[in-house]
């Protein structure tokens, strides 16, 4: 049977830090408990060290996705269980998060009501998000932005360079995980109100998810990416083209620029493709290992 950790980055969470961990050792009582301090200027540790649970120390604030980091390299189970520290995330949810994962699921994330996020301007956001990831992954991504997860530890460390140190570690791990080939289930959940203030900057990290969908994408399918954009700029300069010739019967040069750059750009997708590939020609790899029967004595 699989030894299961559960790790929660946190800052400043004592307040929910102090409902949630009895909860968890109710509900849990076999997992690992792992608590990431990331710099909190609360009583953080100390209701971690009162509750029996493990407490890993940043000396600074680095980020909710370095806390993430820190635990996925220091837990021992084999599959991990992400969630937050404020009271948003019900426990009794992992079991449901746990029988995905024992389905043959890689990643089981807790995809959130429309009616758990606080603001229009976050439903906004978030719809947003999800139909964007879900053309550059080729599948429907229902929860790009929730921390409730569960992953197959072995697969998550492979991604870990790429997870930033910020707040967007979900976009790139779900992303991460389907373009790998990866199968990833949602489990529907209802988040709670969490206790304490957010730390998420709307505006900023909003443009940071959106650069990240972009830059996780063109990693992983570039030419869901490369080939609009040329194709948009082709007919652009073909338009213009057309305009000129029917306005100053002649060829600009800005129809050639438009034109060239398009050719340009579907170029540097298709490099881009062949410099992705690598990372399929490595899970490839681990798949056959994987199925490779185990040696005779």
């Amino acid at each position: 049977m699989d030894k299961v950790s559960i790790v929660l980055p946190a800052k400043n969470e004592a307040v929910g830090l102090r409902k949630l961990l009895p909860r968890l050792r109710e509900l849990q009582p076999t997992a690992e408990i792992i608590v990431v301090d990331d710099g909190s200027s609360d009583d953080t540790v100390a209701v971690c060290e009162a509750a029996g649970v493990r407490c890993l120390s940043h000396p600074y604030s680095i980020g909710n996705g370095a806390a993430i980091k820190t635990g996925a390299r220091n837990a021992r189970g084999d599959i991990i269980v992400f969630m937050d520290a404020d009271g948003q995330h019900d426990p009794a949810v992992i079991d449901a998060l746990l029988a995905c994962m024992a389905q043959g699921y890689e990643m089981a994330v807790g995809a959130r009501s429309t009616d758990s996020h606080a603001s229009g301007h976050r439903r906004a956001a978030n719809w947003l998000y999800n139909h964007l990831a879900s053309y550059m992954t080729g599948r429907p991504v229902l929860d790009l932005t929730s921390g409730f997860r569960a992953v197959r530890r072995r697969h998550f460390l492979r991604f870990l360079y790429l997870l930033p140190n910020g707040f967007s570690y979900p976009t790139t791990s779900t992303m991460a995980f389907f373009r790998a080939g990866l199968p990833v289930a949602y489990v529907p959940i209802v988040a709670g109100r969490r206790e304490g203030r957010s730390h998420i900057r709307l505006l900023e990290d909003g443009l940071r998810f959106f650069m990240i969908i972009l830059k996780v994408g063109a990693l992983f399918s570039p030419m869901r990416l490369f080939l609009p954009v040329s194709l948009l700029i082709f007919l652009l300069g073909l338009g213009y083209y057309g305009f000129t010739y029917a306005t100053e019967h002649r060829f600009t040069n800005m129809s050639a620029l438009l034109i060239t750059t398009s050719v340009t750009t579907f170029l540097i997708g298709i490099l881009a493709e062949l410099v992705s590939a690598l990372h399929y020609k490595e899970a490839d790899a681990e798949r056959r290992l994987l199925r490779r029967p185990p040696p005779k004595d």
